[in-house]
């Protein structure tokens, strides 16, 4: 009866051979994970080194078919890399944006590198991953933290993929719980009440930030797709605007107008109302040619770089006395307001591009007073107290003071 192969990823006795001049060559069988048995061999200045060299060769040995090259003695930073490659091909094959890469690329540069970038795959844990996806929450946030987390699962996701990992430890890292914020949206009087304001703010009119802002509250767009807006996209005549894209930063070639906006349902044309058509044809008679046919461009004449313009407008609410909000609060104050009007969540949705009305209703339409018709039921659990109404503190037989019935 023949001997039993060793089991996958195991080597069996180790063999040493003295090759003179100090130095000793271990020797030992090791099953691969293609299944093939092969000698596997280090050298040493002496026996015990020979055979910790060996162990440590067999321990990371390459845990996939032939051409892969991850294993668990990769570092961190390569395989980030190495995932990158990934995201790049998925670009330019136009499955993702160039701002997804960016984003995901700040994340590999900024937050892993500088935190674990030097680790080896077999050094990475489940606790080495939760304190640094803690460590970039407190240190920059929650949507940070979040994205963080997106790029950790998939490099960790592509070592489980190549056996280089037994599991993706980013799986079993604690959730990232938002900071509670109340997302809120502005009433009717308080947008009156900062278009008033912003109008009056004279760096608001030195940044051109004035019709900027009543673009957003007029349509709901975000930053970028506002920034992104041209004239060929503007139809003056019939009142609407078509969002056709969004202005993006590029590391090594700057801003950009991405041709398509942030998601598929991105692209709509949304009704404008008429004070803001109005706006847009003073803009056009004051027109000045650029490059990109932008109807709103940096005071400089150039693309407006959205986290630039976030930061001015930052500074805007600020002084007119509105420091919680940002420009997000506009779409969720045109989805609130819709939604007051009786118009449907699939019209809200429509309006600032989401595919699913469940991301309007759960995350951009503000509370208000619910009228559930349970008062009205309610009614039913007070007994009919008519005779106890008509009687007067006098006739109570515990003798009540008008100031207990003012302290009721």
């Amino acid at each position: 009866m023949g001997r039993p192969p060793l089991p996958i990823g195991t080597m069996g006795e180790i063999r040493c051979y003295a090759l003179g001049r100090g130095r000793v060559r271990a020797v030992a069988n090791y099953r691969d994970y293609d299944g093939m048995t092969r000698r596997v061999e280090r050298v040493g200045r002496t026996e015990t080194a020979a055979r910790n060299r060996l162990k440590e060769a067999c321990r990371d040995r390459g845990r996939t078919d032939a051409a892969a090259d991850i294993t668990p003695s990769t570092t961190v930073a390569a395989l980030a890399e190495e995932w990158f490659s990934e995201i790049r091909v998925a670009v330019t094959a136009g499955e993702m944006s160039p701002g997804t890469q960016q984003t995901y690329r700040d994340r590999i540069d900024n937050q892993i590198i500088p935190a674990i970038g030097g680790l080896r795959l077999r050094e990475v844990t489940v606790a080495r991953v939760d304190r640094v996806l803690k460590t970039t929450r407190d240190r920059h946030g929650v949507s940070v933290a979040k994205l963080t987390r997106t790029v950790l699962s998939g490099m960790f996701g592509l070592a489980t993929r190549h056996d280089a990992l037994s599991g993706n430890p980013v799986r079993d890292a604690a959730r990232i719980k938002s900071n509670g914020k109340v997302r809120r949206a502005l009433e009717l009087a308080e947008v009156q009440d900062l278009r008033e304001k912003v109008a009056k703010d004279q760096k608001a009119v030195d940044w051109d930030l004035v019709d900027f802002v009543d673009m957003m509250l007029a349509t709901g767009l975000r930053i970028g797709e506002t920034s992104a807006i041209t004239w060929s996209a503007v139809d003056l005549k019939a009142g609407t605007v078509e969002v056709r894209g969004t202005v993006i930063r590029i590391t090594g070639v700057g801003l950009v107008i991405k041709p398509k906006p942030k998601s598929r349902s991105g692209w709509r044309i949304v009704e404008l109302p008429s004070w803001a058509v109005t706006m847009l044809r003073r803009r056009y008679a004051a027109r000045v040619d650029n490059p990109w046919d932008a109807v709103f461009t940096s005071p400089t004449g150039r693309l407006r770089d959205p986290s630039n313009t976030q930061g001015d407008l930052r500074e805007v609410f600020d002084r007119a006395g509105y420091p919680d909000i940002t420009s997000h609060t506009f779409r969720r104050t045109v989805a609130t307001l819709m939604d007051r009007a009786g118009l449907t969540a699939r019209a809200a949705a429509d309006q600032l591009g989401h595919a699913k009305v469940s991301m309007t209703t759960d995350h951009y339409y503000g509370r208000r007073v619910a009228a559930t018709g349970a008062a009205g039921v309610l009614e039913a659990v007070q007994p009919d107290t008519d005779d106890d109404e008509q009687r007067g503190p006098d006739d109570d037989e515990r003798g009540d003071t008008d100031d207990d019935e003012t302290c009721g």
